[in-house]
Formats: C-alpha cells, structure tokens, sequence
C-alpha cells in the first residue's frame, strides 16, 4: 500500500473515532442515569471523563497532522449508541436493564479496541511516534474499561439471572393458583 493511500485512510479512521467518541460523550450521561447499580453509575462517569481525554488526545492528533477532525459521521457507533438507547426504552427490570447496559458498553468497547488497534498500527507505520503513543494510551484504558465491565458483569448477571427465576417462579404459583380456580 503507497503511504499517500495508508495516510489518507489513517486520518479517516482517526476521523470515525473522533465521531465514535463525541457521540460517547453525549451518550454516556444517558447510560449513567439509567443504571441502577451504584457500582454501575459510577463506572459510566469515569469512562465519560476518561472519553473526554480521548476526544483531546484525537485533536492533538490531528493538530499535529494539520487535518480537521470533523466531517465523518462514524455509523457505527452510532447504531450501537442506539441499540442501548432502544433497550433502555423498553424498561425492563432493573436487574435486565443494568445486564443489558454492561452488554451494550463492552460492544462500544471492543469497537473502539479494533478502531484504536488499527489507527495505531497505522501511525506506527507512517513514522507517526507521538501519535502511537497517544493512540496506544488510549487502546489500553479501553482494554481496560472493558475489563471493568466484565468484573462488574459478573454479579450484575448473576443478579438479572436470579431475579428471572424468581420472577419464573412466581409466575408459575400464580398459573397453578389460577388453574386450580
């Protein structure tokens, strides 16, 4: 691949990212305030403040190449973005929905893994340090928000699993009750 080629798509991949994390940033609040684990919440604010330093990182990027971060819409996220939005209107029980947010924020992450794998690969190869740094700074607190997740799914699915088989449970006293009438 010429570098011309390679450096043009670097730079619209970093461009997709800056969109990915902008629209992160207005999303992430939404996620927070519907969470109704404390440990949940909490986790969604920090990565709120850690996406900001994201979207700076990007610009000093794209300072530095002398390139506009806007005009690329990321679909991607998105569609993801709107998927967590479309589970969170359907009100399901606390337990589900906190299950169901932990899912949608680890396909947000490992989204932004792959993206911020391939930009810093690219940089790398272009002869851009400073910015593989940034970039690699960046994958690694992703790998890491991703691994809290997982840590925090752990009892959240385990709590969503259990109150189902309550709720199963009750249901099905109700149905015998019901059919004994």
């Amino acid at each position: 691949m010429e570098t011309n080629r390679l450096k043009h798509l670097y730079v619209e991949e970093l461009r997709d990212l800056y969109s990915a994390e902008s629209q992160l940033v207005k999303a992430l609040p939404k996620m927070a305030k519907a969470a109704t684990s404390e440990e949940l919440q909490t986790g969604f604010t920090e990565h709120l403040e850690q996406t900001k330093g994201h979207v700076e990182r990007l610009e000093e990027i794209f300072k530095a190449l002398g390139e506009s971060p806007k005009g690329k819409k990321c679909k991607g996220m998105e569609g993801l973005i709107k998927e967590g939005t479309e589970m969170i209107e359907a009100e399901p029980a606390p337990e589900e929905l906190d299950a169901g947010l932990i899912s949608a924020a680890q396909r947000v992450e490992h989204y932004e893994i792959a993206g911020y794998g391939c930009v810093s690969t690219y940089a790398k190869l272009l002869g851009e340090d400073a910015a593989v740094s940034l970039l690699r700074q960046t994958l690694e607190e992703e790998k890491e928000t991703d691994e809290k997740l997982t840590e925090l799914a752990e009892s959240i699915n385990v709590e969503a699993a259990n109150s189902v088989e309550e709720e199963e449970g009750n249901n099905g006293r109700r149905n015998t009750r019901a059919a004994r009438a």
